[in-house]
């Protein structure tokens, strides 16, 4: 019996330790939990996307520049092989969000057949920003100034390139930003 019990503490502290070893392991930008769009379902960051590119956007359904809603599937399309992914969240802060989730929701996989990651609604910019987007500014040097920027994360968790909406998916920089990182 005191075998194991020693074996099944032993097996604990090695969970706990891997858990610790991952977490340092982590870039700062990835260390988050994040909840899918309109689901209870959560994604640990870390696990899910490093060694990835990313690119992180946030987004919002009435706003002049939701077309690029199009854009930004078609680039998640054309690279997600060569392990780029984009990541949207849905930001209010400058009141072109919808409140209710499900219509967010709705409106990017109906009407622009988003397939990319999209997560729930969140700050990103200002003193209610969420730490992922504190992180990404505090990295490019600059926080979103309207719906629809865009940050580069290269496969080490670095940003290295931002762009503001003007910056359309299928800008050569944008995507000269995103190959970089291959």
């Amino acid at each position: 019996m005191k075998a194991l019990i020693a074996g099944v503490m032993l097996a604990a502290i090695s969970v706990g330790f891997t858990a610790v070893v991952q977490a340092a392991d982590c870039p700062d930008t990835l260390k988050f939990m994040k909840r899918k769009l309109n689901s209870s379902e959560t994604v640990n960051m870390c696990s899910e996307y490093k060694g990835k590119t990313l690119l992180i956007v946030n987004t919002a359904s009435y706003c002049g520049f939701t077309p690029q809603f199009k854009g930004l599937e078609a680039l998640y399309e054309n690279y997600k092989d060569k392990d780029v992914v984009v990541l949207g969240f849905p930001s209010h802060d400058f009141n072109q969000e919808d409140k209710e989730e499900g219509k967010t929701a709705e409106l990017c996989e109906l009407t622009y057949g988003v397939k990319f990651p999209m997560f729930e609604p969140m700050a990103v910019r200002g003193d209610d920003a969420d730490p992922l987007y504190r992180k990404l500014a505090e990295q490019a040097g600059e926080s979103p100034k309207w719906n629809f920027h865009k940050y580069v994360v290269d496969r080490s968790g670095k940003v290295i390139a931002s762009f503001g909406a003007m910056t359309t998916p299928e800008d050569d920089d944008l995507i000269e930003a995103i190959e970089s990182t291959m």
